[in-house]
């Protein structure tokens, strides 16, 4: 087929083009399409890796109504090893640990909280953990740890469950006032309809602080 004149000016000016940038064109090409790989492979890899820890969430079912602590440290091990990006390690982390303190296995269960504090990438998860290490701590007296394990910030829906054991624990080294601070928050954080608003309140009574007194405090100031 014969060009004209300014169709193979055309031509030529293109293959001068694609002599100085083909190869970078490639390779774009080639890394974008490596990405998009990488993305589809990593979505299919989490697809079955939440699939394969799902599994193993069915076993802890069956080791928590059968009562085999073992059993469930075991699956907890195994979704820890093989599936700790998932939601699932976490959560069965969490039961494996409540297991094993109901077992009297204190320094296990210390060490499966501390776990999910460490390497759960849910901040509600991380939070409840912790919430239930101080717990573990404040009954040995290791006040200052507790206190440690509190530190930092929490998601929003677990500040009333943080201020609560923070209150515990100032009461138990005989700061009231802190106490007093933590309970208020407490309570204040805490929807009405909350069951655990009540104990609260009890706990605000015991350490000195009127509710309704306050609640109407709270009114007159509105």
């Amino acid at each position: 087929m014969a060009f004209n004149l300014e169709e193979q000016e055309q031509i030529d000016s293109l293959k001068r083009i694609w002599k100085r940038y083909g190869n970078i064109a490639t390779w774009a090409l080639i890394v974008v399409l490596f990405i998009y790989a990488a993305i589809q492979g990593w979505n299919w890899y989490q697809r079955k890796q939440t699939a394969q820890a799902s599994a193993l969430y069915y076993e802890m079912q069956t080791a928590v109504l059968s009562g085999d602590s073992q059993k469930a440290l075991q699956v907890a091990k195994d979704v820890q090893d093989k599936f700790s990006g998932t939601p699932y390690a976490p959560m069965i982390t969490l039961v494996a640990a409540k297991m094993a303190y109901e077992n009297n296995d204190v320094a296990t269960a210390k060490a499966q909280l501390d776990w999910v504090t460490k390497n759960s990438s849910d901040d509600g998860y991380k939070a409840l953990a912790r919430v239930r290490l101080a717990g573990i701590l404040l009954d040995e007296k290791a006040y200052d740890e507790a206190l440690s394990a509190l530190s930092g910030n929490v998601p929003d829906a677990f500040v009333a469950l943080v201020e609560d054991r923070k209150g515990d624990i100032y009461l138990a080294q005989g700061k009231i006032d802190e106490a007093k601070a933590a309970y208020n928050t407490a309570y204040d954080k805490m929807a009405p309809e909350n069951p655990g608003r009540q104990l609260v309140k009890l706990k605000l009574e015991e350490v000195g602080v009127d509710v309704q007194t306050k609640k109407a405090s709270v009114e007159n100031k509105g």
